[in-house]
């Protein structure tokens, strides 16, 4: 678990506020985007995900990019897991790290299966979300790094979900696989993504 240490004090998980006050400055967390909205934005992420793996080569499934110590298929695969992994987090109250680095299971071999568990995951996070309450984004999630309030998983799951999209548009047009979907430049707007690609 992530922690941030100042003589005997510490703050742990990943608390931005927590670690200002420990080290004393100013910090003002951007503006989350409502629940609504995030849940919206994951699924047209993952459905234009989809729809990229979908076209990806079984010859390119085994590549390992340079920038990444997985291979394509692996970060196919990932981009999906990640949003499975909201809604199982929401409903067991926990969220394993484990859970990230699972591997594709052997039948999801080439880009069209794995576009295929792709679209089962984005049915399950559209059931998930069209039962949720409201106060079901306040509950707090026992996540690997830290206590993260429902809303807080949203927005991490979003905005990992977009960052990996955008890796995947990168790669596919540098082995040479036009995506079939421009990369969704208004869905990326008011997520706190890394300024790098990697």
């Amino acid at each position: 678990m992530p922690a941030v240490a100042v003589g005997e004090r510490a703050v742990q998980g990943w608390n931005p506020e927590g670690y200002a006050a420990l080290l004393g400055v100013d910090y003002r967390a951007a503006a989350k985007l409502p629940p609504t909205v995030l849940a919206a934005r994951l699924d047209r992420l993952l459905a234009n995900a989809e729809r990229l793996v979908a076209r990806l080569p079984e010859s390119l499934m085994g590549w390992t990019p340079p920038q990444r110590d997985r291979t394509l298929r692996e970060l196919g695969y990932h981009v999906f897991r990640v949003g499975l992994a909201f809604a199982d987090g929401m409903d067991l109250g926990t969220f394993p790290e484990g859970w990230l680095q699972e591997r594709a299971p052997a039948d999801l071999s080439d880009g069209p299966a794995i576009a295929r568990y792709g679209g089962l995951v984005r049915g399950r996070l559209s059931a998930w979300f069209r039962g949720a309450g409201a106060q079901e984004y306040a509950r707090v999630i026992s996540v690997y790094y830290g206590p993260q309030s429902g809303h807080d998983l949203l927005e991490r799951t979003t905005w990992h979900t977009a960052q990996h999209l955008r890796q995947l548009h990168a790669l596919a047009v540098e082995r040479g696989v036009t995506p079939p979907d421009p990369l969704p430049a208004a869905d990326l707007e008011g997520l706190p993504l890394p300024a790098s690609l990697w």
